[in-house]
């Protein structure tokens, strides 16, 4: 099962880290791809476990050593992406890669992995469902949020086509069968 690599992507608040941390749960042999950000942690998010938070200049650091399988710089000095050593930590041990990443990174990441990664497309039912989904996290301030809302809009026109899978994430319980029966399909195939 080594070498193979499932990658969840959504606009921010779709719902994708509920999905990947459901499937963790299910899957010992899956192992969560931490990624690298330039921006602040939130709430109790801690450096090595959500992600790897490192400064800006040093992430351009990075880039310019080519420690990247994908990034992408989603606004003015705040990047993400993944670190080679992080593909290279996690395959070591046989286990299957799990991304959760945004959607350009989605697409990145489906380029470079190929036919090893499933890429799946978590939508929401609409763009007012999302709107309450981020306003319900109370993590983000009135301006992140119009940022992100209109970021979405771009990211879903972007998307289409791209992913293997679509899967609206409107019931929690569905959306979970649905993305368990996904993965399934690509570990067996």
């Amino acid at each position: 099962m080594s070498g193979k690599v499932i990658i969840f992507s959504a606009p921010s608040g779709a719902g994708k880290s509920t999905v990947v941390n459901h499937l963790l749960g299910l899957h010992p042999e899956f192992e969560f791809s931490i990624s690298a950000t330039s921006r602040a942690p939130r709430g109790t998010e801690k450096d090595g476990v959500e992600y790897y938070f490192l400064s800006a200049r040093r992430f351009r650091q990075l880039i310019k050593k080519d420690a990247f399988v994908e990034y992408e710089e989603v606004y003015q000095d705040r990047f993400y992406g993944t670190l080679k050593s992080e593909v290279e930590r996690i395959w070591a041990k046989g286990h299957v890669i799990i991304f959760d990443v945004d959607v350009k990174g989605g697409v990145s990441l489906k380029k470079y992995f190929g036919d090893a990664a499933l890429s799946v497309l978590i939508v929401p039912p609409s763009m007012e469902v999302l709107e309450q989904r981020l306003r319900g996290r109370g993590t983000d301030s009135e301006e992140a949020i119009t940022e992100r809302l209109a970021k979405a809009g771009w990211e879903l026109d972007f998307a289409e086509g791209k992913f293997d899978r679509k899967l609206v994430n409107d019931k929690l319980e569905d959306t979970f069968a649905e993305a368990e029966a996904l993965v399934n399909e690509f570990l067996c195939g």
